[in-house]
């Protein structure tokens, strides 16, 4: 009888030796020194293998490895094609190693953020942070700031390792050939309380050096671990500790729902796209520059002269921005024209939130935005119920004061709150520190307040 083989033990044929050691062992949750203990070789044979820095090893010495892995037959010869080829291309090994070490490949371009992303490439590559969160609401665009993120800074010669949480989006290009997502997994399980034992740490942590090991990056020392969409309530934050102490060039960029809380993060709040006053003839504010890439996917057609460019802007203000819920209503361009688009979205933008091209998902958006605001303590919720009662419009700290009755200070931090969950917005309009309940916050409210 044919035996069949799982995925994990058929890893590209192309992957360095030291990669596929490293990431058969990770997968099965071996330390270096388990590895060596079952192969009968030394723990530092075993670490120059997968640093790429023994780049001639012996029949032998593959034989056992493959052993102690207990590999399949395909895995056998791939590991032992990988062999023969690193003692033909000597640093060519380290060189892939490094080079795969790359974030996913985004799926559209970058409308906009051009300064989130610049603080955030320099807040990480200089390494003035180690730990980054961007929190914000559902689609608002915390992953592709993330990947933009991450592509300068692997550009920058920086090693890029990406973990996809539970709640990250389908809206990239995911490898399917590199051992390096294994690494990034098993980091990711470590940070949950699981993967490797603590005595296993070292290893861990000379992989993640052993990513550098080639010299080509110009921050020497250093590499990124993504973990998009995680629950930040899960991760410890002792083993995160323990995790920098060991490998000092780490830095870590978080996307979720919300903050970590912990000593040394960085909160990275980040808010819908800016869309400019319409009345004020301003037509070329970044909501407006994503909308019209929607529309050109979906009705090219569409010439964007004055009067849609007025359209386009006026719906862009009405949905605050939002990317999610911009790209819904250009959906239903497919449907019915720009001009009856904006009079649906003046009249009730709530049903344009579904995206007719999402299927089953296509109410996703309303969904969790409706899960964040029943995840918030009963007094905010209140609060904004009360604010939606009171139309679209902004309202100030001393509105808050006034509606609550309570304190002050309790009031700010009730604002701050309420941002950093992506509820609401700063307004500049005016000069004045105002806010504004997010229209789809306000949809999903609505929605609630009639079951």
């Amino acid at each position: 009888m044919t035996r069949s083989h799982p995925p994990q033990d058929t890893p590209a044929t192309t992957a360095p030796l030291g990669s596929l050691i490293r990431g058969h062992r990770l997968r099965i949750g071996l330390t270096q020194r388990e590895l060596a203990d079952l192969s009968t070789i030394s723990v530092r044979a075993i670490r120059d293998l997968e640093k790429g820095k023994a780049q001639r090893p012996r029949t032998d010495t593959v034989r056992l490895i493959a052993d102690a892995l207990r590999l399949g037959p395909r895995a056998r010869a791939t590991l032992e094609a990988a062999a023969r080829r690193g003692s033909r291309a000597g640093g060519e090994v380290r060189r892939l190693s490094m080079e795969r070490a790359a974030p996913p490949v985004p799926l559209y371009p970058l409308v906009g953020r051009d300064a989130e992303t610049g603080v955030l490439v320099e807040e990480l590559r200089s390494g003035t942070e180690r730990l980054v969160t961007v929190v914000g609401l559902s689609g608002v665009g915390k992953t592709r700031l993330a990947l933009e993120t991450a592509a300068r800074l692997h550009d920058a010669g920086l090693p890029v390792l990406w973990h996809y949480g539970d709640g990250a989006t389908a809206d990239c290009l995911r490898p399917d050939d590199d051992p390096m997502p294994q690494l990034a997994d098993e980091c990711a399980r470590f940070l949950r309380g699981g993967g490797v034992a603590e005595d296993g740490l070292p290893e861990l942590a000379d992989a993640l050096a052993a990513l550098d090991d080639d010299g080509n990056s110009s921050v020497r020392g250093a590499a990124v671990l993504v973990l998009d969409g995680v629950d930040t309530a899960a991760l410890d934050f002792g083993r995160l500790s323990r995790l920098l102490r060991t490998f000092p060039g780490l830095r870590l960029l978080i996307t979720g729902e919300r903050p970590w809380n912990v000593p040394g993060e960085r909160l990275f709040l980040l808010s819908p796209l800016e869309a400019s006053d319409p009345t004020a003839g301003q037509t070329d504010a970044p909501a407006v520059r994503f909308f019209l890439s929607q529309l050109r996917r979906v009705r090219p057609d569409i010439v964007p002269d004055e009067q849609a460019l007025a359209d386009v802007a006026w719906i862009c203000r009405r949905l605050d921005g939002h990317p999610a819920a911009l790209g819904a209503a250009a959906s239903w361009l497919t449907v019915c024209d720009l001009s009856t688009l904006r009079n649906i979205v003046d009249s009730d933008p709530a049903p344009l939130l579904d995206h007719l091209a999402g299927g089953p998902d296509g109410s996703r958006l309303q969904v969790r935005v409706s899960r964040t605001l029943a995840a918030l303590p009963a007094p905010y919720r209140t609060l904004i119920g009360v604010l939606c009662e009171g139309g679209d419009g902004e309202f100030l700290l001393q509105d808050v004061v006034r509606l609550t009755g309570r304190p002050l200070p309790e009031c700010g931090r009730l604002i701050r709150e309420l941002l950093v969950g992506g509820v609401i917005r700063t307004s500049a309009d005016g000069g004045r520190s105002a806010f504004r309940v997010l229209c789809v916050v306000r949809a999903a409210a609505g929605a609630t307040a009639g079951v």
